[in-house]
Formats: structure tokens, sequence, C-alpha cells
């Protein structure tokens, strides 16, 4: 069976959602996370895929922890993690989050709606992809191409 699930992002949050192979991926990645931001607002969620295949959660804000854990819940797909962010955005942790050694692939990092794609069988669920916001709709023009480059140097991240 195949589903499409509608992530409900928290209002002003960012979404990272991946796939790891180990329990102890809570820890490193609430470690990794505190030691990218200081003071960085999370919620953390890990589909655990053996044993009693709990959701574990961990995280800095308690909103954020729960809603992290609600929208897991739902994808309930094997090694699956789910992390919130708010105040800060993937481009900050997320180098830090592919460098836990127990992460084996990031499905999408943004603050666009997303809805994933689960396949269950009989031995599981697992993430066959997203749909990580809106289609194309053309490409950019000259004009576009300055409105991109004032953008990012308003928001500091080019000089």
């Amino acid at each position: 069976m195949e589903e499409i699930i509608k992530i409900d992002v928290p209002e002003n949050c960012n979404v990272v959602i991946g796939q790891t192979h180990f329990i102890k991926s809570v820890e490193d990645l609430h470690e990794a996370l505190v030691t990218s931001v200081p003071g960085i607002k999370f919620g953390l969620a890990f589909c655990e895929a053996s044993g009693p295949c709990l959701v574990r959660k961990s995280g800095t804000d308690p909103e954020l922890i729960e809603a992290a854990a609600r929208e897991a819940l739902k994808l309930a797909a094997g090694h699956a993690f789910l992390i919130l962010l708010r105040g800060t955005f993937p481009i900050n942790v997320l180098n830090d989050i592919k460098n836990v050694p127990e992460v084996c692939s990031i499905f999408c990092a943004t603050a666009n709606p997303v809805e994933v794609i689960v396949k269950e069988t009989e031995l599981g669920r697992g993430i066959m992809g997203v749909i990580d916001g809106a289609r194309s709709r053309g490409v950019e023009t000259p004009k576009d191409v300055q409105d991109r480059k004032i953008f990012l140097r308003k928001i500091g991240y080019k000089l």
C-alpha cells in the first residue's frame, strides 16, 4: 500500500526529514543541533524500526518536540527522523546533521509544504520520496536574478 502523508509544520518553522539507522541517533542528532546553533529551538523525532518500534523524541522546545513526535507517528516509517526548527534555517545545521555517523540520507530540508510518499509492505513502512513545494513555472529572468541576489544579501547569506 502506498500513502501520501502531509506533514503539518508549525508556523515559522522549517522541517528536515531524513533516514538514519540506529536508536542512538536521537541523542546524536540532539547533540549536533545544540552544538550547531547556540540557543537553538527544535523538536526531533525518530521512528524506531525494531524492538518496541516507538517514536523516540527530544529537543529544546516542548511545542516542537510534541509536533515532531506527532508528525513522525503519522509517517511511522522505519528509521525515519523528522526535525522541526524555529528561529534558524536548515542551512545552519544541515552539515552537522549529515555528519552524524548514523545518518543515511536527507529527504528534504525546507519551509515549503511537504508531502511524504510512504510505501507499506509486509515487513513495514518506508519513505519512497517527498514532494517539497510547488511545481516550477518557468526559468528566471534577469530581473528575477537581481531579486534573488538582493534577497540573499538582505537576509545575510551573501555579502
